[in-house]
């Protein structure tokens, strides 16, 4: 047996005796506490690396909130806002910084929360025309261009016929009416892009087939009866 080796002694119930390399017991310790290191150190980087990207993206959150409300500021004082309603009072910035005080990922949080509340209110004040239409579903909201469109020459036409009979003002009506669907689909479909678009940059669902069914069904309809009521008559 080598001089560093140990003893050591055995429980009481009198089992052999367990001897114990002190450089094994050491080296053991050494890996487990490298482990132990080795664990802290990525998770350590972990943060760091969360923490960096959280920083990045508020920063640039904060970039696009900051071009929301400039625009949005002007549009205000040209509405007659006063300057100083556009400023927090001191306890909305104490509850924004209490709000931001768990660090980066608590300011992206805020931050993205105030980016949505911007763009709300970007919607409101640039929406034309029609703001509540806009958010109606495509078709009714669309019908609301393209029906009174389809209607005012099939109605013109109806009165003709009525007021004159199969006469020549019945007949140029009725020639005249025949493109006026293609006219018609047009005028409602600049109509719907103009009044139901809630912002300048944002695209408008105009459901062209719909619309065109719209603008030709009326037409058709009243072509036919009325070539019907002249052939009779």
């Amino acid at each position: 047996m080598s001089e560093a080796a140990a003893t050591v002694p055995a429980p009481r119930s009198g089992g052999p005796r367990t001897e114990v390399d002190p450089a094994e017991a050491a080296w053991a310790d050494y890996v487990a506490a490298a482990r132990q290191l080795d664990a802290v150190r990525r998770a350590a980087a972990t943060a760091a690396s969360e923490q960096a990207r959280s920083v990045a993206a508020a920063r640039e959150e904060l970039t696009a909130v900051r071009e929301r409300l400039a625009p949005q500021q002007s549009r205000l004082r040209e509405l007659g806002v006063p300057a100083i309603s556009l400023v927090p009072t001191p306890p909305e910035v104490s509850e924004s910084a209490r709000s931001m005080a768990g660090g980066p990922a608590a300011v992206l949080a805020a931050l993205r929360a105030a980016h949505g509340w911007a763009e709300a209110a970007d919607n409101i004040l640039a929406a034309r025309g029609l703001p509540r239409l806009a958010r109606w579903p495509a078709r009714p909201r669309n019908l609301l261009m393209y029906g009174p469109l389809a209607l005012v020459v099939p109605l013109v036409q109806l009165v003709l016929f009525v007021a004159t009979g199969t006469g020549p003002a019945s007949i140029m009506a009725l020639v005249v009416g025949l493109p006026m669907p293609a006219v018609a689909f047009m005028a409602g479909w600049l109509a719907v892009g103009r009044l139901f678009r809630p912002r300048p940059e944002d695209r408008v669902d105009r459901t062209p087939r719909f619309g065109a069914l719209v603008c030709l069904v009326p037409a058709v309809l009243t072509t036919a009866g009325l070539v019907l009521a002249m052939l009779s008559g």
